[in-house]
């Protein structure tokens, strides 16, 4: 696959990690999310990724009321952008290695259609889709995300006209999500973002990469990312092969060893990769027309 000369870049602002004491720059409340989407989208990137959390504690949450309040501050400003709601939120699953049938603080496993509330109200141009379960991390923490939701899952987001963006943390997961795929559940042009290095999933090297690349159905637009220090190369990877990048600080905390970044200089970084490769990076309405989505209301 030629490289990617119309490079769309996401930024994930802020992610349902345990961040938010490891940087001051890690947005929490709805008008610090939307302020941080105003600034990445000015540094240059046409999509912003968005999670909420509970503004008291920092702590993940998937209350309809936080995703609408940050959408709203992002659109009051006139700002630009291509908005990207997660709706991954409630597959968490943290067992009792002693008990397995305890579930242990720390679980928020509902249905598939119980993660779309915030979807149906917002209809937003992109949500995502966790295509598959996976050992998230060590311990006895599982990400729940079973054929059974999946499909109940994509057929209510095509029901709604929203774009899924299908989140794929190993082969497996690609594999699936083309059944998807093959059974009618997902229009054209499908939207893959492949996640590498998040443990146990599919690791940050090259060559898995590729294989995953190599797997993706014909037609299908795609971005990857990696964790960490490797955010940066990663974007470098992904425009290589083909694809779209996102960074962000749901990923990736520092600009350089020691240095916390903010999500706008993340982004210009990203920005900066892209023209030293020779790209273009690809404006909001470039990124409507090639992932699908409605034009700018």
């Amino acid at each position: 696959m030629p490289m990617n000369d119309s490079v769309i870049i996401t930024c994930a602002l802020t992610g349902a990690g345990d961040t938010v004491g490891r940087s001051p720059h890690v947005p929490v409340t709805p008008e610090q999310i939307a302020r941080s989407a105003v600034e990445a989208a000015e540094a240059g990137a046409a999509v912003v990724h968005i999670h909420v959390r509970d503004p008291e504690t920092g702590a993940p949450a998937r209350d309809p009321r936080l995703y609408r309040e940050v959408v709203e501050r992002v659109k009051e400003t006139g700002t630009d952008v291509v908005i990207n709601l997660t709706a991954g939120m409630g597959g968490d699953l943290v067992i009792d290695p002693e008990n397995p049938l305890t579930h242990l603080p720390g679980t928020d496993l509902v249905s598939g259609l119980d993660r779309l509330p915030h979807v149906e109200d917002l209809l937003p141009d992109i949500c995502t889709l966790d295509c598959g379960s996976l050992n998230f991390g060590d311990g006895s923490n599982l990400y729940v995300s079973t054929p059974d939701m999946l499909r109940t899952g994509a057929k209510r987001i095509q029901e709604l006209g929203v774009r899924p963006e299908l989140e794929i943390f190993d082969t497996g997961q690609l594999w699936f999500a083309k059944q998807l795929l093959a059974e009618g559940l997902l229009d054209d042009p499908t939207v893959f973002q492949l996640c590498m290095g998040i443990p146990w999933g599919a690791p940050a090297e090259p060559g898995v990469l590729q294989a995953m690349v190599n797997m993706l159905p014909e037609g299908a637009q795609w971005a990857s990312f990696a964790l960490g220090r490797t955010q940066m190369p990663w974007v470098a990877q992904s425009i290589l092969l083909g694809g779209n990048v996102r960074v962000g600080l749901e990923d990736n905390l520092y600009l350089s060893r020691g240095v916390k970044a903010t999500n706008g200089q993340l982004v210009e970084r990203a920005v900066q990769i892209t023209e030293l490769l020779g790209a273009t990076v690809a404006t909001p309405d470039e990124a409507r027309q090639r992932l699908g989505l409605k034009p700018r209301a």
